[in-house]
């Protein structure tokens, strides 16, 4: 995903963040129901690590989901409920149907919020508009948020390597 342009208005930077919100948001549903949909004799034979990634790519997504709606609250703005999305996912994607699927969607979804971020910020540092929030804030934000999710895509790899 490319924004392609600068970040222009308090508006704008609202949708974006939003943007990230339901990234978020769906990040951490899929992690969170990737073990419970998996057939029960390939849950079993899930080993720690991948239990233990999974359980914290969950948790790292609702952070970041709290630190970009605090920004998005002084915006004076609104999120989607993680209710709403969660209903989404559930209804939307069909489980992986092993261990190596759940890796490689969790690989994807670390991957596409990465590059979103990355995007994000570039948008942002190329704008010179003003905006409602500081701007070192946001970008201080995004850039902490970005740098946790390369560490996620380092994390997701290293969990396959072992397994390969």
């Amino acid at each position: 995903m490319s924004l392609g342009q600068r970040v222009s208005s308090d508006h704008q930077l609202a949708r974006l963040l939003q943007i990230g919100v339901v990234l978020e948001e769906v990040v951490e549903s899929r992690a969170a129901h990737h073990l419970e949909s998996l057939p029960a004799d390939e849950r079993e034979a899930v080993d720690e690590e991948v239990r233990t990634l999974l359980a914290e790519a969950a948790e790292e997504s609702a952070d970041h989901r709290e630190r970009l709606e605090a920004l998005i609250d002084d915006l004076d703005a609104e999120t989607v409920a993680y209710e709403e999305i969660n209903a989404l996912v559930d209804a939307q994607y069909g489980p992986p149907e092993d261990t190596d699927g759940v890796l490689y969607d969790q690989l994807a979804n670390e991957e596409t919020a990465y590059k979103f971020y990355d995007d994000l910020i570039e948008a942002i540092e190329a704008s010179d508009a003003t905006f409602a929030i500081d701007r070192d804030r946001v970008l201080e934000t995004l850039s902490n948020i970005r740098e946790e999710e390369k560490e996620g895509v380092q994390d997701v790899t290293e969990v396959m390597e072992h397994r390969a």
